[in-house]
């Protein structure tokens, strides 16, 4: 198990979702201009979401035998596991845990950096096994 995330695999997965992650964050800060905070975090997963996609089957699991249009559907059933952890870390940690720790400047920032991490490596496991496998 620990050589799955020690692969070349895994680094591109981290570069490609790096950037994804990177898109997440920024476009929740942009829709947080018009949506609550909690509607921002599921919206920006998914333009998140997508970035990911393109650049996974595109740079990472480029030897998938399946479909686009199924590789798709699976990744975004993948994905809302993620989402889920995702959206449920950085309302926790944003309404309660980090104003309890004192925290006051950057809070949804805080909060929605460390929700996007969360789902790292479940969310390689998943892909590499179901969506583009």
């Amino acid at each position: 198990m620990i050589a799955e995330f020690l692969s070349r695999q895994f680094l591109m997965f981290l570069v490609t979702g790096g950037f994804a992650a990177a898109v997440n964050f920024a476009s929740r800060i942009l829709y947080n201009q018009w949506l609550g905070y909690s509607t921002s975090i599921l919206a920006a997963y998914v333009t998140g979401m997508m970035t990911a996609f393109v650049l996974a089957r595109r740079f990472v699991f480029k030897q998938s035998s399946m479909k686009t249009h199924q590789s798709a559907l699976i990744f975004t059933l993948v994905n809302l596991v993620a989402v889920a952890q995702t959206w449920l870390v950085s309302v926790l940690l944003a309404y309660y845990l980090l104003p309890w720790m004192g925290f006051i400047r950057f809070v949804p920032e805080i909060a929605h950096g460390i929700g996007i991490a969360i789902p790292v490596f479940t969310s390689y496991l998943g892909h590499k096994y179901w969506s583009f496998r």
